[in-house]
């Protein structure tokens, strides 16, 4: 099946959701075809002009409503998007390809996240008592107030939660929004804000403009009081001088060179289900997926022949429904990178073990799960982030040999380790230059730590999303000091002179007190 049963509602309920009023259109296509499925409007300049003016015309009111209803509202669609998964699901892997399980962690990250921040943002958004100047006759609070309009910038690889998930907390801060899906895969963004709009979020709050990124990306952030960007390391250099301009904040979250290492002291079966999923979840068009596996040198031969051949079982397919393990990759781009990269290791002295190849009998996007051997440092897959359902094997033998080689990269997003030693594992993760650290796991487990920061070193990114600094990122801090009794200049008839000895005094009683 190559489309939702519904397919043409549901076309005509989400489309006219996006801000524009241009009658240009681009062709949406499926991946799962390689063919057009729809006729998706784009927004003009004065669309996003618009747009914009909405969002700031409903912030005035959006940001005076209870916390209390905001938090009903984010748990109303919680509801709404556990109970209709079945449609979600299928617009997810029509307009994306994604095989269903890799779907199925869109819809629960997006209600884990909804749930979370429903439950904290009370706490995370109340005024805090802080330390006045003097103990007593000051008295100081910190506020956390929203920022304004957040402009979203959001990927085709997880076109569902990276859209959602990221506005989700902007708005319980009392934001407006204005997003900008990815041009190839809108509809799962469309469909959120028509569930959002069921539980009752108000029009305005948030606002769909639609474009080619070159074109779109820069007007958001041009017109935003703050950017959330997901994407390459490339487009978010741009997108952080342009923030830097106009003096704004920005978290981006960038591209990867993610490492997988297995101990030599693993359980083997476990360390090879782990490996797979990492390396080849969403087709290996996952940021914080793993694309260079380093396995100690004593099982590496064991260990090679098991996962290539647990890889050769894996399904590509393209269909809607749960009968594959992969689906087709997104657009022609990425088959001729994977492609490349696999050429140009071969030419440098690498091995195909399994895969290699385009599949066209499927779908002309779709690409056979590949693993590579003696692959040398001047490859690009090396060190280069391919997107694509390809990794790359390599050996270590000691700590400082495998420390040198998993942080020889610019990149520093996500790493994982499976080993039997927690001890070891722990100690060893301190010392990976990447903002996340799996133990026992690729990816998985420190992304859906909620409660905990997620986010990258160097190149692949600044900012967090999740935890405290994902809610706290869309407000600005105010300090609020009130001061009685006395003031803070001479006094009492004082001198400035005298005033300095009673302030010297004060300030070393407290220090001899422990009063901080």
């Amino acid at each position: 099946m190559q489309h939702p049963n519904n397919a043409i509602p549901l076309l005509e309920r989400l489309l006219p959701l996006i801000t524009s009023t241009s009658t240009d259109r681009t062709d949406l296509i499926s991946p799962l075809s390689g063919e057009a499925i729809a006729k998706i409007p784009v927004s003009s300049t004065s669309d996003i002009d618009a747009a914009f003016a909405q969002a700031r015309a409903t912030y005035e009111t959006w940001s005076k409503v209870s916390l209390n209803e905001r938090i009903q509202i984010i748990r109303r669609f919680h509801d709404f998007v556990l109970n209709e998964q079945a449609e979600i699901l299928d617009i997810i892997q029509w307009e994306n390809g994604k095989a269903r399980s890799n779907a199925l962690d869109e819809v629960l990250d997006v209600a884990l996240t909804c749930r979370y921040y429903a439950s904290v943002s009370k706490k995370l958004l109340k005024p805090r008592r802080k330390r006045g100047a003097f103990p007593i006759v000051t008295k100081t609070w910190h506020h956390v107030l929203p920022i304004g309009v957040v402009g979203v910038i959001s990927p085709w690889n997880y076109p569902f939660t990276l859209s959602v998930s990221d506005y989700i907390p902007a708005i319980l801060a009392g934001n407006t929004i204005v997003i900008k899906p990815d041009i190839q895969t809108p509809l799962s963004a469309l469909w959120a804000l028509e569930q959002l709009l069921k539980a009752g979020l108000p029009k305005g709050v948030i606002n769909i403009v639609m474009g080619d990124g070159a074109v779109v990306g820069p007007e958001l952030v041009s017109k935003s009081d703050y950017i959330m960007f997901t994407g390459s390391t490339r487009v978010g250099r741009t997108v952080a001088s342009e923030a830097g301009q106009r003096l704004i904040g920005a978290s981006m979250e960038l591209g990867g060179k993610n490492s997988l290492i297995i101990d030599k002291d693993c359980n083997l079966d476990v360390a090879v289900e782990i490996a797979v999923r990492g390396a080849f979840a969403n087709a290996g068009q996952l940021c914080i997926g793993t694309e260079r596996l380093l396995v100690h040198e004593d099982i590496k031969d064991i260990f090679t022949e098991r996962f290539v051949a647990a890889v050769g079982q894996l399904k590509v397919g393209n269909e809607i429904g749960w009968q594959s393990d992969i689906g087709p990759l997104i657009n022609a781009r990425q088959v001729e990178t994977a492609a490349l990269h696999i050429e140009d290791a071969l030419a440098k002295g690498a091995k195909v073990l399994v895969g290699g190849k385009s599949l066209p009998e499927i779908s002309p996007f779709a690409f056979a799960p590949t693993v590579l051997a003696n692959v040398p440092e001047q490859a690009l897959v090396c060190k280069t982030e391919t997107f694509a359902p390809v990794c790359s094997i390599y050996s270590w033998k000691t700590e400082a040999d495998l420390l040198a080689r998993v942080n020889d990269t610019d990149y520093g997003l996500n790493a994982g380790i499976v080993s039997s030693n927690i001890a070891w594992a722990r100690s060893l993760a301190t010392k990976i230059k990447t903002g996340t650290v799996n133990i026992n796991e690729a990816f998985g487990s420190a992304y859906a730590s909620i409660d905990a920061p997620m986010g990258g070193m160097g190149q692949s990114g600044v900012g967090r999303r999740h935890g405290s600094e994902g809610l706290l990122k869309y407000t600005e801090s105010q300090t609020v000091s009130v001061q009685r009794w006395m003031k803070l200049t001479a006094q009492w008839g004082m001198s400035d002179e005298s005033w300095a000895r009673f302030t010297t005094s004060a300030l070393k009683i407290l220090k001899a007190l422990r009063f901080r």
